[in-house]
């Protein structure tokens, strides 16, 4: 099974990923967590990286579509794939579909999580994660036990400079600009799966694995 998802942030695109990698039994490959690794190490990458994702801005093409294709091309993805946050434009789209005609690796499917603006936008601010063990919480739907403080390991919580409002009022109108139009490519492919993201999150992987299984 090769997939990809598409849909705004805050669509919980994370959360249905792994979902169906386990599924599945496939590599979840994630531009957000490769991005958020090289920034962690500083890397030269990383550092350029940050630059545009602070003001909720796509990393250039060039830098995300060489990550994509080196890891495309590593032996775990012959039994299949889930691109979580990448493509993002038309062009990334079309260079993956041209990528994958080569490796031999078309897509099964495209999933498009929708989910209501201003619900996004509550689910963008509210995330808190944890500055020692990463783990993710929300002070609406999933508040820590102690506030501000992380039930795993105790560590302090954090808000991302990436989830306060001005910057995520940005992340979706960069998103509706440059990332809806991928909706009308793959819909023109006949492999898109229009997905309700504003249900329980179980409805909603039992809704896209109802999409993408054949019957």
């Amino acid at each position: 099974m090769r997939l990809i998802l598409l849909g705004p942030p805050g669509a919980g695109k994370g959360t249905q990923a792994q979902g169906l990698a386990d599924h599945f039994d496939i590599v979840h490959i994630s531009t957000g967590d490769m991005f958020r690794g090289a920034i962690k190490n500083q890397t030269p990458l990383g550092l350029k990286a940050k630059a545009f994702l602070d003001e909720g801005e796509l990393v250039p093409d060039d830098v995300t579509i060489g990550i994509v294709k080196e890891r495309l091309e590593k032996n775990d993805c012959d039994r299949g794939f889930l691109l979580d946050g990448f493509p993002r434009t038309l062009i990334q789209a079309e260079t993956l579909t041209e990528m994958l005609a080569n490796l031999g690796k078309p897509l099964d499917g495209a999933i498009n999580i929708n989910v209501d603006r201003i619900k996004l936008m509550a689910r963008l601010t509210g995330r808190r994660i944890c500055r020692h063990c990463g783990a993710a919480y929300h002070i609406v739907f999933n508040p820590p036990p102690k506030e501000g403080e992380c039930g795993k390991c105790g560590g302090p919580l954090y808000q991302r400079d990436d989830d306060n409002e001005a910057t995520c009022e940005n992340r979706l109108n960069v998103y509706e600009s440059q990332t809806a139009p991928l909706i009308e490519y793959y819909a023109g492919q006949e492999i898109l799966h229009n997905i309700q993201g504003d249900q329980e999150i179980d409805k909603v992987f039992a809704d896209i694995l109802a999409a993408v299984t054949p019957q």
